[in-house]
């Protein structure tokens, strides 16, 4: 990533994905702890101005943006925790570095580790996975593909 006035901006091979979150967070620095320094999340590029921050791990994507800063579209009271109802399930190749750095901040998980088969088509996909929050509340799935498997 190359430094622009607003900190990084995406480097020229960085791919947009076609769905990306936008979570509104009440402290932007609290929510990089966890999604970049805990969860390992780089910043593709942020507006310090807005309170703006993108980020991507693996793929993934996602925008986190401090309440009360530039523009926002808030349809109803934000009541923590935030985005219930939902979960954000992020594909990882790798659950120990996140369980580790999570287990050394002493952060709790919703879910513990465990290994879940799920019916798709006319076979089985295989995942070990866990749940935690992040400071808002958000609920975020991270998940290891354990391969796929015929039913039965």
């Amino acid at each position: 990533m190359t430094e622009s006035p607003g900190g990084p901006s995406p480097a020229p091979d960085f791919v947009w994905a076609p769905l990306v979150p936008e979570l509104l967070v009440a402290n932007l620095a609290a929510s990089l702890v966890f999604w970049r320094d805990l969860c390992g999340f780089t910043i593709a590029y942020r507006r310090d101005e807005d309170a703006f921050a993108y980020l991507a791990r693996e793929g993934a994507q996602i925008m986190l943006e401090e309440r009360g800063e530039g523009r926002q579209w808030v349809t109803g009271p934000l009541e923590r925790p935030l985005g219930r109802g939902m979960n954000f399930l992020i594909a990882v190749s790798d659950l120990r570095p996140i369980l580790d750095a999570l287990a050394a901040a002493d952060w709790p998980l919703y879910m513990a580790p465990e290994e879940k088969w799920y019916r798709a088509g006319e076979g089985e996909v295989g995942l070990r996975q866990f749940l935690v929050q992040d400071p808002d509340g958000y609920l975020v799935r991270f998940s290891a593909d354990l391969g796929r498997r015929p039913l039965g």
